[in-house]
C-alpha cells in the first residue's frame, strides 16, 4: 500500500552569469575592495547554478540545500534592484517542462523568459519535487524516516502553493503546464494527502486508539479525494499525461484505502462499544471499497494485505452476530460520520528557506544609494580627517614647544653627564624604525613614483592630441563634409581633468621638497640618534652637576606638568583611534527614503548622521585643545623659575642646546616617515587613477579612430561617384540608329516609323473575322468580278519591327491559331476565301512574317532570307489531314 507520488524535475539550460555581471559590476561600482567582492560574488553564484541545474541531483538533504540557496536569486524586491534589471536585460533563462517526455520530432515543451521572477520560480518548483523524491525514499519502518517524510511533504506541499499564488505575477504571461496554478495547486493537495498518510502510518505503528487512527485515516482520504476532484475536475489537468496516466489512479486508489482503513478502525471501535451490527457494517462498506481497488487499480496499489485482515475481522463478527448477539445491521447511509483529525500543514515559504543561506549581494544596492554613499563617505573622511588633524597638530605644537625647552630632558639630565632616558627612548625607537636607511629609501623611491605617474598623464594627454590635430586637419581638407563633433570640443572634459591630476602632481612635488628640505636640516641629529649609546654620550657636551636642583619644589612641579601633558597626549591617542571607528551604515537610510519618496536628500541624511556620530566626538577635541593650551602655559611659567635656579654656563647651555636638537629631531624623523609613507600610498593611488584615466583616453580616441574611418570610407565612395564633368546633350543622330539601306521607292502602303527603344514591343492586332449575312450565305455562287483571286493577292505591308513578333500562319487558315474543323466551318461552300463580294469589301491577303519585306522594309529580327514572290494559297481541301491543336514552329 507504501505507494508515495514524486514529482520529476526541471531541465535548464547552462546560462554564463560571469561575464555579464562581472561587465555590470565593472561599469557600475567604483575599483575598490567592494567591486572585488562582487566579482567574487558573482563567480560563486555561478558555481551555486551549475551544481544545482548542471547535473543529476542526489535524493538527500545537502542537495536541497543547494537548491534553496540558489533561489534565494536577487530580484526587483531586493535591496539591487539595479542587477535585477540588468539581468533581465542581458540573460534569458530557458526551463523545460517536467511532465512533457517529448517526441521523436517536435522535442520536449520548453520556455526562454528574460525574468528572474521565473528562474525563481523554476528553481523553488526543482526545490518541491526534490523534496517529495527525499520523502518518497525514506524508511518508513522507522521513526525517523517518518518525521523526514512528514517534513519534507510538508515542505513540497507550501513549496507547491507558494508557485501557485505567484507564478502569474512572476511570469506575467501563460506558463508552461508544470507550473501552471492548476498542476501545482494539485501537486500541493497530494503532498499534503501524502504527508497526513505518514502520520496515519506513525499511528498506526506506534498503536495508538482506534478512534485517533480511524480520524487521521478520514482526514488522509478527504486530502486525497480533494486531489483526485481537482484532477477530474480541471480543463488543462488530463492534458498532463504524468498527472492524467499515473496520478489519478492512485489518487482514487487511495482515497478508497484511507476509507476502507477508516472504517477499519472504527469496526474495532464500534465493536469495543458492544455495537456488533454497526461493526458488521462498516467492515461490509470497508470490503467493497477493497474490492473496487482489487478490480480497477490493482497494477498501481496493492491491498492484499488489508482485503485479508478485513475479511478475517467480517467473518469473525458475523459469526458472533449470527450465533451470539443477532444484533441488526444498519445501512452503510444510516452510520454515524467518521471524525477527521488533520495533523498536517503547508510549510510556509518565508526567505530564506536554507539555514545556511549567506546573501552573496547583500553591499550591493541601487545606483542612486551608491552615489549616496560615495559622497557620505567624502563627507565623512573630511571630518574624521578635520578632527584628526587638529588633534595631530595641537600633538605637534605641544612636541614642539617642550623640544624647544629641552622637556623632559633637561629634567633627568640633572648631573651634567649621562644622557636622559628620554633621549636613550627616542634613540632606540629610531632605529627599531630602521634609521637613516629607512628614509633614504623612501626619499629615492619617490621620484620614480613621480615619473611614472607624469609618463601616464602625458601619455594619456599625447593620445588626445594627437586625435585632434589629425582631426583639424581632415576638417580643414573636407570643409563641411567633415560633419563630425569636433575633438577639441569633445576632448574639453577630459583636458580639464588631465589638467587637474597635473595640478595635483605639480602640489606634490612642492610637498616632497618641503620633506626633503626638512630632513636635511635634521639628518645630522638623526644619524647621531643612530649610533651606539657610548658615541651618543660622547657626542653630548658635559656639564657642571646641579644636583642641588633635584629635590627642588619647582622640579617636583614641573615633573608633574609634563606627566599631565603626557596623559593628555594619550588621551588624544584614544580618542583619534574611536573617531576612525565610528562606522555606521548609511545604506538602511538611503534605501529607506528612497523607498518613501523616490528621491534622496543626501545632503540633509548625511549631515544629520555625521552631527550625531562625530558631534560628542568634536567637543572632546575641543576640551583637549583647551587642557593642554592651559599645562603648556603652566610648564613655561614653571620653566622660567627652573631656569633660573639652574647653573648659568656655557658648558650648560651647548649641553641643553645638543639636548634640544635631538629631541626635535626625533620628532622630526617620526613626521618625516609619517609624510614619505603617505606619499608613496599617494602616488600608488595616484596611479591606479591615472591608468584609469589612460583606459577613458585610449577607449574614446579608439572610438573617434573607428569612427573617422568609416566617415573617410563613405566620403571616398561618394567622391568617386560624383561626375568628373558637367552633363551635355548627345546628337540625335548618336542615340536614333540608321536607317537600313534599301531602294528609294517604298513598297505601296508601307509606312515608316521611327524606333522606339523604350516603348515595349507590342503584337500586331488581330485580322478582324469575316463578317456576312445568311442572305448570302444561301446563295453559293461565282464570286464577282470585282473580287481578287486567290492565287495572286495584292502586296500588303508588314507590321513595324517595334510591334513585336507577328501571329505565325499555318495550312487552311492563315494568321489563325488553330484550323477550323469542317463539319462546324460557315464558310466551307465557299472555299478559301471564296466568299460573297458583301463579305469581302477591300479584303486584301494577309502576306505571312516568312515572307521577305518589301523594298525599303527591314524584316523581322532573326528571319532567315527568303524568296522574294508572294505566298500563294493553296485551295482547302474537303477533308483535311489531321492537324495538331497546337502552335507550329
Amino acid at each position: 500500500m507504501a505507494t508515495f507520488i514524486s514529482v520529476p524535475l526541471k531541465k535548464s539550460s547552462e546560462v554564463d552569469l560571469v561575464k555579464p555581471l562581472s561587465k555590470f559590476v565593472t561599469a557600475t561600482y567604483p575599483a575598490a575592495e567592494e567591486q572585488a567582492d562582487y566579482i567574487r560574488s558573482v563567480e560563486e553564484l555561478n558555481k551555486l547554478r551549475k551544481s544545482a541545474l548542471g547535473r543529476p541531483l542526489d535524493k538527500h538533504e545537502s542537495s536541497l540545500e543547494i537548491l534553496l540557496r540558489l533561489e534565494r536569486l536577487p530580484d526587483s524586491s531586493d535591496h539591487v534592484a539595479n542587477l535585477s534589471v540588468f539581468l533581465q536585460l542581458c540573460l534569458t533563462f530557458t526551463w523545460k517542462d517536467a511532465f512533457d517526455k517529448g517526441s521523436l520530432f517536435g522535442g520536449s515543451v520548453k520556455l526562454a523568459l528574460a525574468s528572474l521572477g521565473y528562474e525563481k520560480t523554476c528553481v523553488l518548483f526543482n526545490g518541491a519535487a526534490l523534496a517529495s523524491q527525499i520523502a518518497s525514499e525514506q524508511n518508513l519502518d522507522s521513526d525517523e524516516g517518518l518525521k523526514a517524510a512528514a517534513k519534507y511533504y510538508q515542505l513540497a506541499s507550501g513549496a507547491f502553493g507558494h508557485i501557485k499564488d505567484t507564478v502569474l505575477s512572476a511570469l506575467n504571461r501563460e506558463p508552461t503546464m508544470d507550473i501552471s496554478p492548476e498542476t501545482v495547486g494539485t501537486l500541493s493537495l497530494i503532498m499534503l494527502a501524502q504527508a497526513q498518510e505518514v502520520f496515519f502510518l506513525k499511528a498506526t505503528s506506534d498503536k495508538m486508539k482506534d478512534a485517533i487512527i480511524a480520524k487521521l485515516a478520514n482526514q488522509t482520504a478527504d486530502f486525497y479525494g480533494d486531489a483526485f476532484k481537482q484532477c477530474q475536475y480541471k480543463e488543462n489537468l488530463p492534458k498532463v499525461l504524468f498527472l492524467f496516466q499515473e496520478v489519478l489512479p492512485v489518487l482514487a486508489a487511495k482515497h478508497c484505502i484511507m476509507q476502507a482503513n477508516a472504517e477499519l478502525h472504527q469496526s474495532l471501535l464500534a465493536k469495543q462499544k458492544k455495537r456488533f451490527g454497526e461493526e458488521i457494517a462498516r467492515l461490509q462498506h470497508a470490503t467493497e471499497l477493497v474490492k473496487t481497488v482489487a478490480s480497477r487499480y490493482d497494477e498501481y496499489v496493492s491491498v492484499k494485505d488489508l482485503s485479508d485482515k478485513i475479511s478475517r475481522a467480517l467473518t469473525a463478527a458475523k459469526k458472533d452476530n449470527d450465533f451470539i448477539y443477532h444484533d441488526r445491521v444498519p445501512e452503510v447511509k444510516d452510520l454515524e460520520h467518521i471524525g477527521k483529525a488533520a495533523l498536517v500543514k503547508a510549510t510556509a515559504i518565508t526567505p530564506p528557506l536554507s539555514a545556511k543561506f549567506t546573501d552573496l549581494f547583500e553591499k550591493m544596492v541601487p545606483m542612486a544609494v551608491q552615489q549616496s554613499m560615495s559622497v557620505y563617505s567624502q563627507r565623512k573622511a573630511e571630518t574624521v580627517n578635520r578632527l584628526v588633524g587638529t588633534m595631530r597638530e595641537a600633538t605637534n605644537l605641544c612636541n614642539g614647544v617642550l623640544a624647544s625647552l629641552n622637556l623632559p630632558a633637561a629634567l633627568e639630565d640633572l648631573s651634567g653627564d649621562s644622557i636622559p632616558q628620554s633621549i636613550v627612548e627616542k634613540a632606540r625607537a629610531i632605529v627599531q624604525q630602521g634609521g637613516l636607511q629607512s628614509i633614504e629609501q623612501l626619499i629615492r623611491d619617490l621620484p620614480e613614483l613621480l615619473t611614472r605617474n607624469r609618463e601616464i598623464l602625458e601619455e594619456s594627454l599625447k593620445m588626445l592630441g594627437d586625435e585632434e590635430s589629425t582631426d583639424s586637419e581632415l576638417r580643414s581638407k573636407f570643409s563641411q563634409r567633415w560633419n563630425r563633433t569636433p575633438s577639441g570640443d569633445l576632448y574639453k572634459p577630459l583636458r580639464a581633468e588631465g589638467g587637474n591630476f597635473r595640478s595635483v602632481l605639480d602640489k606634490a612635488v612642492q610637498a616632497d621638497q618641503v620633506v626633503r628640505e626638512r630632513y636635511n636640516t635634521h639628518c645630522e641629529m638623526i644619524a647621531l640618534l643612530c649610533k651606539p649609546e657610548a658615541e651618543l654620550t660622547a657626542a653630548i657636551p658635559s656639564a657642571n652637576p646641579v644636583k642641588t636642583l633635584q629635590g627642588s619644589e619647582v622640579v617636583s612641579v614641573l615633573r608633574s606638568q609634563l606627566a599631565q601633558l603626557e596623559e593628555v597626549k594619550k588621551e588624544r591617542e584614544g580618542l583619534e583611534a574611536e573617531i576612525k571607528g565610528v562606522a555606521f551604515d548609511m545604506s538602511s537610510s538611503f534605501l529607506t527614503a528612497l523607498a518613501q519618496d523616490g528621491a534622496i536628500n543626501e545632503e540633509a541624511l548625511s549631515m544629520s548622521q555625521l552631527d550625531q556620530s562625530y558631534g560628542n566626538y568634536s567637543q572632546r577635541v575641543q576640551a583637549s585643545l583647551r587642557s593642554q593650551e592651559e599645562l603648556l602655559g603652566k610648564v613655561q611659567a614653571s620653566h622660567q623659575e627652573f631656569s633660573k635656579l639652574k647653573q648659568s654656563n656655557s658648558e650648560a647651555n651647548d649641553r641643553e642646546e645638543v639636548l634640544k636638537k635631538l629631541a626635535s629631531a626625533h620628532d622630526s624623523y617620526v613626521e618625516i616617515t609619517s609624510n614619505l609613507r603617505e606619499g608613496t600610498k599617494f602616488y600608488n593611488d595616484l596611479t591606479e587613477i591615472l591608468l584609469k584615466f589612460q583606459n577613458k583616453c585610449s577607449d574614446i580616441v579608439f572610438a573617434r579612430k573607428t569612427e573617422r574611418d568609416e566617415l573617410l570610407k563613405d566620403l571616398q565612395q561618394s567622391i568617386a561617384r560624383e561626375p568628373s564633368a558637367p552633363s551635355f546633350n548627345v546628337p540625335a543622330y548618336q542615340t536614333n540608329p540608321a536607317p537600313t539601306a534599301a531602294d528609294p521607292n517604298p513598297a505601296p502602303r508601307t509606312v515608316f516609323q521611327p524606333q522606339q527603344p523604350q516603348v515595349k514591343a507590342q503584337p500586331p492586332q488581330r485580322p478582324p473575322p469575316p463578317a456576312f449575312t445568311p442572305q448570302a450565305a444561301s446563295a453559293p455562287g461565282n464570286p464577282p468580278d470585282n473580287q481578287p483571286q486567290p492565287g495572286n493577292p495584292p502586296p500588303m505591308a508588314p507590321p513595324s519591327q517595334a510591334q513585336g513578333p507577328p501571329y505565325p500562319t499555318y495550312q487552311g487558315y492563315p494568321g489563325y491559331a488553330y484550323q477550323m474543323p469542317m463539319g462546324y466551318n460557315p464558310y466551307a461552300a465557299y472555299g478559301q476565301y471564296n466568299m460573297p463580294p458583301a463579305m469581302q469589301p477591300n479584303m486584301q491577303p494577309y502576306i505571312p512574317y516568312q515572307q521577305a519585306p518589301a523594298p525599303g522594309q527591314g524584316g523581322f529580327p532573326g528571319t532567315p532570307p527568303t524568296q522574294q514572290h508572294p505566298y500563294t494559297y493553296q485551295q482547302q481541301p474537303q477533308h483535311p489531314p489531321h492537324q495538331p491543336y497546337y502552335p507550329q514552329q
